[in-house]
């Protein structure tokens, strides 16, 4: 038996949306490395141009001359994505199917593959309004780990919690890494000044991104920071949740008045994140949980140092590059932050081994490793 090359597959390029600015990321990164490994390919993207997308330029993808798009009126999350998309397989002749989402058409004419990032909701049930959106999200996942043919994973951790609660075969599962956009580097010193002088930030400060939901730990954060002696300044950046907000700032008030020195950003524009990143003497990431953990990578691929917690996945993306701390302890936390602000030479050391580790990662990687997965989904060809 033999594998025929991939003639045409298709990706679900409707999640190139501002409601998924992580899935969209990768999608469309994905897709752009897709054109340039597999040329001797088509690959359709999938689009629908009435969701709000101000990210990406999901025209640009057609400057390959093996992409094509195709757009499909089907809203994300609508229940006729479980008939119109089928049909729409079915009419343009798609080898493979490739949801970014486990929300997906979950019976397809074809063999489909889907990425499943984490299962947060699952595991920090907080994160999460109610019961019956859990119950949701455990059957959607294990509808689309169930019906693919392939799953595809970031990293071991999201591979075991698939393996441990929806009992998914080893065998199904693929891990492939994500990488940093390009577009994460160090930045020239005027690019930084720019970025401080248009949010209005100190020559020093540490720096977080990411939502505030209860698994990234951001109260632990908050108390560390209390206990952290520096002229530095916290700042908090990224998109917000209200619901979250209360327990957070009154965690984070005491101590010694440190909270008079933490900022929040909540409108930082995605062209901006790296001379954000680039500006900041330390960068930290407390989570407890994370399906891979992709911000502390773009601040590595930055040159930041960066002090990041040893739960799940994060261990296997910073590797030795970063400090790694108990997420539950504010105190080693505390300590860990507060090495790095007084230590040059550790500032130094940590630069150098960041701009290698996160080189171990691309998007061309992530595609060929993608690419194989699609070739195994694929039934095989029996040989006269």
């Amino acid at each position: 038996m033999a594998h025929r090359n991939i003639g045409s597959f298709a990706i679900d390029g409707r999640y190139i949306q501002d409601h998924f600015p992580g899935i969209g990321r990768y999608t469309y990164n994905l897709a752009d490395a897709l054109a340039r490994v597999a040329p001797d390919a088509q690959l359709i993207v999938l689009h629908n141009p009435a969701l709000k997308n101000t990210r990406y330029d999901v025209a640009a993808l057609a400057r390959h001359p093996n992409v094509k798009l195709c757009r499909v009126n089907v809203a994300t999350f609508s229940l006729s994505e479980q008939y119109r998309l089928p049909a729409q397989v079915r009419n343009q002749k798609f080898e493979i199917f490739h949801s970014p989402y486990y929300i997906k058409p979950y019976f397809l004419p074809v063999p489909s593959v889907v990425t499943i990032f984490d299962l947060t909701p699952l595991l920090f049930p907080d994160d999460v309004p109610s019961a019956r959106a859990r119950l949701f999200f455990r059957w959607a996942v294990w509808l689309a780990a169930k019906t693919a043919s392939r799953v595809i994973v970031p990293s071991a951790a999201t591979r075991d919690d698939l393996i441990a609660h929806l009992r998914v075969p080893m065998d199904k599962i693929a891990m492939i890494p994500l990488a940093a956009d390009a577009r994460f580097a160090p930045q020239s010193s005027a690019v930084i000044a720019r970025g401080r002088e248009k949010y209005a930030l100190p020559e020093r400060y540490v720096l977080y991104v990411g939502i505030n939901k209860p698994h990234k730990n951001l109260a632990t954060l908050m108390e560390a920071w209390a206990r952290v002696e520096s002229d530095a300044v916290l700042v908090i950046a990224g998109a917000w949740d209200e619901r979250y907000a209360g327990e957070q700032g009154s965690r984070g008030a005491g101590g010694n008045g440190r909270r008079s020195a933490v900022r929040f950003v909540h409108n930082v524009d995605d062209g901006d994140l790296p001379m954000l990143y680039a500006g900041a003497t330390v960068f930290v990431m407390p989570s407890l949980y994370e399906g891979f953990g992709l911000t502390p990578l773009e601040a590595m691929a930055c040159g930041v140092p960066v002090v990041c917690s040893n739960a799940s996945s994060l261990p296997e993306v910073v590797g030795d590059a970063a400090l790694l701390v108990n997420p539950r302890d504010g105190t080693a936390l505390a300590q860990a932050i507060a090495r790095v602000l007084d230590d040059a030479a550790l500032r130094d050391e940590l630069r150098a081994k960041s701009l290698a580790r996160a080189a171990q990662f691309s998007w061309e990687r992530t595609a060929r490793e993608t690419l194989q997965v699609y070739r195994a989904a694929r039934p095989p060809v029996i040989s006269p």
